[in-house]
């Protein structure tokens, strides 16, 4: 499929999406500014200049830049501490290592937001036996399910969290592939103040992917003791080509650190072989560049909407992450859609995606992402088990221009 073949009647429909959703833009770029002053403002502090862009490499002590950004990191994430590292294989990377930060052997981690995202499961040792899980090093994990609107179980948090053997509280933000409402910072200090009052001590840690420069606010202000995401999501504003941070109290940061090298080494070492200069641009961007994605996503909801296809969040509805959830019902339905998105993609769009196997994952997957870097979410993706309901989670948009195009190729796949 090509752009020129996008119908007419999909482009009436995208005017008429267009002027309903025109408000929720405006505050979109209300919260983009604001959030590009914060980055602006730690830039300037930091005193970033040319030779924070060299790379290092062997052992990279002494890197000038990866120590910079680092303490940008925490003051944007409002934390004391932050390691941002190209040696984060990916976002799940970064969890894991801060999930090992939360409790010794012999503790409990108590998941309050249901079952995590897929690709944790294994990690954490919720299915399989793999070596290295935090059960093989005998951390404890227990989990609670939400209520029955989707949102966390406040009285069951409070009654788990004061148990003694509880030193870490995991929350996940982002609905990854469930059915529920993604959390808001206000959503997550709720959360946090319930843990505190049972259990002042625990550490609390928060699974940021997706959520970055949302609000004005991230979990760390709300309180959190630790926050982890990937750079190749938002905070990486489309530029930075791999990599993962861990933000929060300097401790815990120190020991994530000591997961993700040895212990003795933490972050003092991690050559950052000529990243560095796309790591900083990538993130002064990215308040930008997530407007732009939750311009396409408010876009999507509109148009789903005006089909008749039940999406979440509304395109109306505050939103707390980049993600846009559509419910297509069946699976050839769940291939269109996806094939439709492809096909506006910049790279690639002339691949006919088919569900696969892929690691991690209990379900066949179907993904559509035509991405300059791969995997990449921030840029325009979707994806999705093969598992009823048919669920596709849209995400991304480099820029709104070409997010739009995406969405409106999708919906003209639909309609074939």
């Amino acid at each position: 499929m090509k752009i020129s073949e996008i119908k007419s009647a999909v482009y009436e429909m995208a005017e008429r999406a267009e002027r309903k959703i025109r408000p929720v833009f405006d505050q979109i770029d209300r919260t983009a500014a604001q959030n590009t002053c914060r980055v602006m403002e730690a830039f300037q502090e930091h005193r970033v200049s040319e030779a924070c862009f060299a790379g290092t490499t062997g052992y990279g002590y002494d890197d000038l830049g990866r120590e910079t950004l680092d303490k940008i990191y925490a003051q944007i994430l409002g934390a004391e501490a932050a390691i941002v590292r190209a040696q984060f294989v990916n976002g799940t990377h970064a969890l894991v290592c801060a999930m090992f930060a939360l409790a010794d052997p012999g503790e409990t981690i108590l998941a309050v937001t249901g079952t995590p995202y897929d690709t944790l499961r294994t990690a954490i040792g919720i299915q399989g036996e793999a070596f290295g899980s935090l059960r093989y090093f005998g951390i404890d994990y227990r989990e609670l399910s939400l209520n029955e609107q989707g949102r966390p179980n406040l009285p069951a948090i409070a009654a788990a969290a004061a148990d003694p053997k509880v030193k870490g509280v995991m929350i996940q933000r982002s609905r990854g592939y469930a059915d529920r409402p993604a959390l808001r910072v206000a959503d997550i200090r709720t959360i946090v103040d319930t843990v505190r009052a049972v259990n002042p001590s625990a550490r609390i840690m928060v699974d940021n992917c997706y959520g970055e420069f949302i609000e004005t606010e991230e979990p760390c202000h709300a309180g959190a003791d630790l926050i982890a995401g990937s750079l190749i999501k938002n905070p990486g504003g489309g530029l930075a080509p791999c990599g993962g941070y861990v933000a929060g109290k300097a401790e815990l940061v120190e020991r994530a650190a000591q997961r993700l090298t040895t212990p003795g080494i933490g972050g003092e070492c991690g050559a950052t072989l000529g990243v560095n200069r796309t790591f900083f641009q990538g993130l002064f961007l990215a308040p930008h560049t997530v407007a732009q994605a939750l311009k396409t996503v408010v876009f999507c909801a509109a148009m789903m909407e005006e089909l008749g296809i039940d999406s979440s969040p509304r395109w109306d509805d505050a939103r707390a992450d980049i993600i846009q959830m559509v419910k297509l019902g069946s699976p050839d339905r769940m291939k269109q859609f996806c094939l439709g998105i492809q096909s506006g993609a910049p790279v690639d769009s002339y691949i006919t995606p088919v569900p696969w196997a892929m690691p991690g994952y209990n379900d066949e997957v179907i993904m559509a992402a035509g991405a300059f870097v791969q995997g990449s979410s921030i840029e325009l993706s979707a994806d999705g088990p093969m598992r009823e309901p048919y669920i596709a989670y849209l995400q991304g948009g480099l820029t709104y221009e070409s997010g739009k195009l995406g969405v409106m190729m999708a919906v003209s796949a639909m309609m074939d």
